[in-house]
């Protein structure tokens, strides 16, 4: 008798091959059969009109702190995650000296808006070396199966001391070869790859850029070049190269990649979005990722499937009446309270007017006022809104100012009401040019950035706008063929980082599966939730339609609600 038979699914098994309708026998924690009459089961999910794919492998999140402390992995494990990967953009916990914790927590409060007390509170130090990080994550089980890299900045910070935190301070021939000793060391105990950040927009919560910024061509090929002694490991990075419009320097960060990609003999992923100043500079790396292939390496293209975009809010991170001093002071107030004010008349209109004589600069004047790119988030939110639902585009038909339309959205829904401003990915108003990008035969799907940006940012639910979006709900352009997306988030990924016994549905590979009801999948609007130590937020979307996910063999997810079940644990490279 089996332990789990899955019967009369529709199978898309990863693998890009066409569905087919099957049931799908498990035993322990392996698929064993494939076919129909599978024989008697201790217990059977009929999956009759649904869908039957593998649980979906997520190579670009940040739960490297929440790994310690939840052992839900929420909202990765409730949108059909069964595998994924922390350690990226160059920032972690390891290695860690006692006296770097301080600056490691500033580095991913900064960089992945993830609440510094929330860290200090639920980080629990059990290690010293990156090979002790593992031990110490292997003591643990979560839902979902976790690898992990090796960080760059983590390292440097470990060998350099603060030198290693100054972007421009090099480090030396010695420091090199100790960084490439440890990432060495990582890599044989278990780590899957090597990351580091080469953006400006990653700096520390106190402002602090990053100190691998400026890491010379030396260092960062020295480093990697442990993989490839070992023959081991991928290589993952961001680098400012997709959205600088400094040609020498895109040219000089192209060299660079294209030497990590063909010397070091590993596989290699980098970030590639697009921005507004420069909304062609995707093709440029996507053309010389296809060179660099055709000449015998393995480079892809990490890429997103719906715009980047921060939520602004009154509780979330970036708030645009915070550029009214009546607002900020009374920002410490419970909501009821900021509401009962923000509603009297002249408070309105005594807020409205500091905001419309703000002037802010950069980043800052998105948040206050770029009301054609900010859009109202509904119940069920729309990644690829038209101009119209913009508050200047609602302001156009209601005949106000759009700062006012602005003022009385944020206080929909007793104050939660959420406003979404595309950043990235979105320069032309619509997703065709992130379809190119999807599709292109060097890239896989990334940068959920799942566990991060807590208060501004929600796309951990990226796997599942993926099954929604671009092979059901898309209006607006050409979809993308449902087999070529859950090839893309299953197969695809989980080859690249050498998880060779997961990602499609077959005959000795791993129960890693979802059954899905596609017709009613959808992801909800964010809400933010204090669940974090120390009582910090996060944002968090529920899902609807995932009838069941099965990790190792077991059921993790029921309806959409968590079962409390936990046999993922620890993956070593």
């Amino acid at each position: 008798m089996h332990d789990l038979v899955i019967v009369n699914g529709t199978v898309v098994d990863g693998t890009g091959a066409p569905r087919f309708v099957s049931d799908i026998a498990i035993d322990g924690e392996t698929v064993v059969a494939i076919g129909s009459d599978l024989g008697p089961a201790h217990r059977t999910i009929d999956a009759t009109g649904h869908l039957v794919t593998p649980g979906w492998v997520d190579i670009h999140t940040h739960y490297d702190g929440q790994l310690t402390w939840d052992p839900d992995l929420s909202p990765s494990s409730v949108n059909g995650v069964t595998s994924l990967v922390v350690g990226n953009c160059g920032v972690g916990f390891a290695p860690a000296r006692p006296d770097n914790r301080q600056y490691l927590i500033e580095l991913l409060e900064g960089v992945e808006d993830i609440p510094g007390a929330a860290l200090a509170e639920g980080l629990q130090w059990e290690w010293e070396s990156f090979p002790e990080f593992l031990d110490a994550l292997e003591r643990r089980q979560w839902p979902i199966d976790i690898g992990t890299q090796v960080p760059h900045a983590a390292l440097r910070y470990y060998v350099m001391g603060d030198d290693g935190a100054d972007m421009d301070i090099p480090a030396d021939a010695d420091q090199i070869a100790t960084m490439a000793l440890l990432c060495e060391e990582a890599i044989a105990a278990g780590a899957l790859g090597f990351t580091t950040s080469r953006t400006i927009a990653h700096r520390t919560s106190t402002g602090r850029k990053i100190g691998t910024l400026k890491a010379s061509t030396d260092e960062v090929l020295g480093v990697a070049a442990a993989l490839g002694k070992l023959n081991r490991g991928v290589i993952q990075l961001i680098s400012d190269a997709y959205q600088s419009d400094d040609d020498e320097l895109v040219e000089s960060e192209i060299e660079l990649l294209r030497r990590l990609a063909t010397e070091t003999g590993r596989p290699i992923s980098f970030t590639v979005q697009q921005n507004d100043d420069t909304p062609n500079r995707f093709r440029e790396l996507l053309a010389a990722i296809d060179q660099w292939n055709e000449a015998g390496a393995n480079a892809k293209a990490q890429v997103a499937i719906r715009p980047i975009g921060v939520l602004i809010g009154l509780d979330a991170s970036a708030n645009p009446l915070n550029f009214s001093p009546t607002y900020v002071a009374m920002a410490g107030l419970d909501r009821a309270e900021r509401l009962a004010r923000l509603r009297s008349p002249d408070i309105r209109s005594q807020i409205l007017g500091e905001h419309g004589r703000a002037t802010p600069r950069s980043f800052a004047r998105v948040i206050h006022s770029a009301y054609d790119r900010m859009y109202p988030v509904a119940d069920v939110p729309d990644y690829e809104p038209t101009p119209e639902r913009s508050v200047a585009g609602i302001a156009a038909v209601d005949g106000r100012p759009a700062n006012e339309v602005m003022y009385d959205l944020l206080l929909d829904n007793d104050g939660g009401r959420l406003l979404y401003i595309p950043l990235m990915n979105y320069a032309n108003g619509d997703l065709d040019d992130v379809r190119e990008m999807m599709t292109s035969p060097n890239s896989i799907y990334g940068l959920s950035d799942a566990g991060a940006h807590c208060n501004a940012i929600s796309d951990g639910s990226f796997p599942t706008t993926a099954i929604t979006h671009w092979t059901r709900d898309r209006a607006r352009g050409e979809r993308i063929p449902l087999e070529d997306v859950v090839h893309r988030q299953t197969q695809a990924t989980a080859a690249h980082v050498g998880w060779t016994d997961r990602g499609v549905i077959a005959v000795g590979k791993l129960a890693d599966i979802n059954v899905i009801d596609h017709d009613r999948l959808k992801v909800m609007a964010p809400q933010l939730v204090a669940d974090l130590p120390a009582g910090g937020t996060r944002l968090l979307q529920k899902v609807e339609g995932y009838r069941a996910t099965i990790k190792r063999g077991v059921i993790t997810v029921l309806d959409d609600e968590l079962t409390g079940e936990r046999p993922g644990r620890l993956q070593r490279g």
